[in-house]
């Protein structure tokens, strides 16, 4: 699914979720969107000779669904119309970093190349420090973390909002804003990386431009000055600047007398700028252009990766339940594994209800035996199989009653998410804590249960096994009982 079809399908998720009395889309609309959705996918699955997916016929409904939500509501089709700032700005940045690199060396003489220009070496300084930081990011997780934050900060902001739509939509649509924000930062960060690798190579490719332009039409003095460094340590320093240049190119090189010669003080050399003119050009290309061209190369392949294969779990609840209706999937299994909880009746019956909620009607519970408190996951689970194809999703009940211990509790959710083949997800059951607690107690053990499952790796959900029905599924944050391929 690409990042099209993708948006679309969020979108329209969003918007059904939100409409829940059925105000924006009757029963009807989704009927026929479903059915119209079925009949293109399999029209188009026999004129191309290939097997119908979930993803054409999400595509196709989508489709339907905001075509006809725009012939109702042009304000709607206004927001569908827009397109994203990061196009512009991929284009617009390389552009302006280009035209200001070839300005940037204009700020001194115009008749003279300085073998200390401040602005060349600023620009080779400055993106040595940025491989520097790559490096350190790559092989540091939190700098890692810091960097994607910093990169979301500067990356493009949040949708605006369309005016005059129906509570129901509005709420659907802002909704949405904040769901692509975060499934398509990924993708936000690597087009952004490959905009800034491109500017920066364009800068430093504008600098070497106008070097060779000026030297075109005058003459070059080459020389230096400084008050602190002698002939030495220039010598020194430009040396292993340019070491790569004179390494990998056939350039000529310079000696401490040609440095010392070279001093604005003594009597200015009119021979010899375009050496010092080839040195900088090949320096920048080599150190700068070069390695920063092939970081956006990278950065464009990731984009146009996660562009054509957008990351969106089609295992979702909803998606699940459209699949079914269409006739395009299996019954749903979930496999429940309680741990250090006894499930009675009511309790079973409830996790009927949820797992019919979430996956619709033909979906199934096969609840396992209990795991006794500080059980040996490896002995308590040897008779499950947690490779088996037909399990959609393993889910670990835990009762919120219940005080998450690591030694423990940890331990079991770190042995099914390790060996578990297909996803795990986490259910926390409240209704014993519920009939005794207030609500802030209430409020502080679903908060500790939320960032102990976080912790470990799983997500996981609060549900209500005695009353099913307390809590909208597909809508609590952290609900994730999908299948991981």
């Amino acid at each position: 699914m690409n990042e099209q079809v993708a948006r679309a399908v969020v979108l329209v998720r969003a918007i059904e979720l939100a409409d829940v009395k059925r105000d924006i889309l009757s029963a009807d609309d989704r009927k026929y969107a479903s059915r119209s959705a079925r009949e293109l996918a399999q029209w188009q699955a026999s004129e191309s000779g290939t097997a119908v997916t979930a993803e054409h016929f999400l595509e196709q409904r989508s489709e339907q669904i905001l075509k006809r939500l725009g012939e109702r509501m042009p304000p709607l089709a206004t927001f569908l119309a827009r397109r994203s700032a990061m196009k512009g700005l991929s284009v617009a940045l390389p552009i302006v970093a280009l035209l200001v690199g070839a300005g940037l060396d204009r700020i001194g003489d115009p008749h003279r190349v300085d073998l200390l220009s401040a602005p060349l070496l600023g620009i080779i300084g400055w993106n040595l420090a940025v491989y520097v930081l790559l490096l350190a990011w790559l092989l540091l997780p939190s700098l890692r973390r810091g960097r994607r934050a910093m990169l979301d900060a500067i990356g493009p902001g949040r949708f605006k909002m369309p005016g005059k739509l129906p509570d129901a939509l509005a709420t659907g649509v802002a909704d949405f804003a904040l769901q692509w924000s975060a499934l398509s930062a990924g993708l936000n960060r690597a087009r952004l990386t490959r905009t800034l690798h491109l500017a920066a190579a364009l800068f430093a490719a504008g600098a070497m431009l106008s070097l060779y332009a000026r030297g075109l039409f005058s003459e070059y003095r080459a020389g230096w000055e400084s008050t602190f460094l002698d002939a030495g340590q220039v010598h020194a320093l430009l040396s292993a600047l340019f070491a790569p240049a004179m390494k990998f190119l056939p350039l000529q090189g310079f000696s401490l007398a040609d440095i010392d010669a070279l001093r604005f003080s003594k009597a200015p050399s009119m021979a010899g700028g375009a050496r010092w003119v080839n040195l900088y050009a090949a320096t920048l290309f080599l150190i700068v252009v070069l390695p920063r061209a092939v970081l956006a190369l990278v950065a464009h392949a990731r984009a146009r990766g996660l562009q054509a294969n957008f990351p969106i779990d089609l295992g979702q609840p909803y998606f699940r339940r459209l699949d079914e209706q269409a006739g395009m999937s299996m019954p749903a299994l979930l496999r429940v594994l309680p741990y250090s909880f006894t499930v009675d009746e009511a309790r079973q019956k409830g996790l009927g209800e949820l797992a019919h909620m979430l996956y619709g009607e033909q979906a199934r519970v096969l609840l396992r035996p209990a795991t006794g408190y500080g059980e040996e996951p490896a002995v308590a689970l040897k008779e499950a199989d947690l490779e088996d194809a037909s399990v959609t999703c393993t889910v670990v009940l835990f009762n919120l009653a219940a005080t998450p211990e690591k030694e423990n509790h940890g331990v079991f959710l770190d042995y099914l998410v390790r060996n578990a083949k297909h996803g795990v997800t986490v259910m926390i059951d409240e209704s014993t804590l519920l009939e005794r607690s207030d609500n802030m107690r209430l409020i502080e053990r679903i908060s500790l249960w939320l960032r102990f499952c976080e912790f470990h790796g799983a997500p996981a959900t609060v549900v209500n096994l005695i009353d099913p029905e307390r809590y909208e599924p597909d809508q609590r944050a952290g609900l994730r009982l999908s299948k991981v391929s």
